[in-house]
């Protein structure tokens, strides 16, 4: 029987260790001042780099994209809290779609006698209202995701009670509530009498009596669609008329747009909406005819955002940190090396004569 008598293949595979700790013998190792002020300032940087990597990891981006929206079915939720300076009595608000339907199949709308002025705390929320959602509506596109990622709602909600009560009767009527819609066009509107359901529509009283005073000056503390949802600007809210005409018209031609939000922690349905206003006063002698009133005229986009919140893949930041690390190791090396040579080249003593 032969025996091999060659090496052992362990011993082959130990003598192929190129980075054994021991090759180097401490007496051979030379440690600088030099050398650790570098390994003190290198470890400070991978340390950032670190941090750096790992909040950028953390942040998370939010994508949009657009489809076709195909819930012909669905519903359209809408949510209002409007102010009129007239009395209750003197208002109407109904709503009408392109289904001709009534708004008694879409629920009740809240009325309630109120003063149009506000009270100084009132004025003072409302103002600072009417400031914040101003900023938010033309920065939008700057701080949207600043929104989603801190589930922002909103930072108002209701406009605080009126904690005294002016001498005088109410001159205004709050109308408030939410209906729940067909998602097709419709016509939202506050005019001046009642309104009469008919079959197939309805009529407002006051054609009987165009000549009578009214006052629709305005304040809109709520206008949105669908449920509350963080990133939602609602381009109306805060919104203020004010008018010394008798007769006025105010438009608002609306565009909702279905959205749905997909975030890392729960994921929502709600309506995003854009606003064009038209105002005018009403005088049949210069051909300037129609009803007065505020009007809102929406319509469904035919298209729906869907928003997704992302975030990298765990292996792209552990390999985009492990290249990062490893050039800073590389590059440091080499600007050691580089150091110690011209440490040595200045120090070195003139040769003897």
């Amino acid at each position: 029987m032969l025996r091999y008598r060659g090496k052992k293949i362990q011993q082959t595979v130990k003598e192929l260790d190129s980075f054994s700790i021991n090759k180097i013998n401490r007496t051979y190792v030379k440690q600088t001042p030099l050398g650790g002020a570098v390994t003190i300032l290198i470890s400070i940087f991978v340390l950032w780099i670190i941090i750096a990597e790992t909040l950028y990891f953390l942040d998370t981006d939010f994508v949009f994209t657009f489809v076709p929206d195909a819930d012909f079915d669905d519903k359209l939720k809408i949510n209002l809290d409007i102010t009129i300076a007239m009395p209750c009595h003197s208002l109407g608000a109904d709503i009408i779609d392109s289904t001709n339907q009534n708004m008694i199949l879409f629920g009740e709308l809240q009325e309630e006698e109120t003063w149009f002025e506000l009270d100084p705390a009132q004025k003072n929320y409302f103002d600072s209202m009417r400031h914040v959602n101003s900023y938010l509506t033309e920065e939008f596109h700057a701080v949207q995701n600043l929104l989603w990622k801190s589930r922002f709602i909103s930072t108002f909600t209701e406009i605080p009670k009126r904690r005294s009560k002016p001498s005088e009767p109410p001159d205004a009527c709050r109308i408030h509530g939410s209906l729940t819609l067909n998602k097709v066009a419709g016509n939202l509107h506050v005019t001046a009498g009642k309104s009469l359901a008919l079959p197939g529509g309805h009529i407002h009283l006051t054609m009987f009596g165009l000549g009578a005073a009214s006052n629709f000056s305005h304040r809109i503390d709520r206008f949105s669609f669908g449920d509350p949802s963080p990133g939602i600007i609602h381009p109306l809210e805060s919104e203020l008329k004010i008018t010394d005409q008798e007769q006025m018209l105010y438009q608002y031609f609306i565009d909702v747009v279905p959205t749905d939000v997909d975030t890392l922690f729960s994921s929502m349905r709600t309506f995003q909406y854009s606003v064009k206003e038209l105002s005018r006063a009403i005088d049949h002698d210069v051909g300037s005819h129609g009803m007065s009133g505020v009007f809102f005229k929406y319509n469904t986009n035919a298209l729906k955002v869907i928003v997704r919140e992302t975030r990298d893949p765990f292996i792209e930041f552990f390999i985009r940190l492990s290249g990062v690390l490893g050039g800073v190791y590389i590059v440091t090396g080499i600007l050691k090396n580089f150091l110690d040579n011209c440490t040595q080249r200045v120090a070195k003593p003139p040769a003897a004569s």
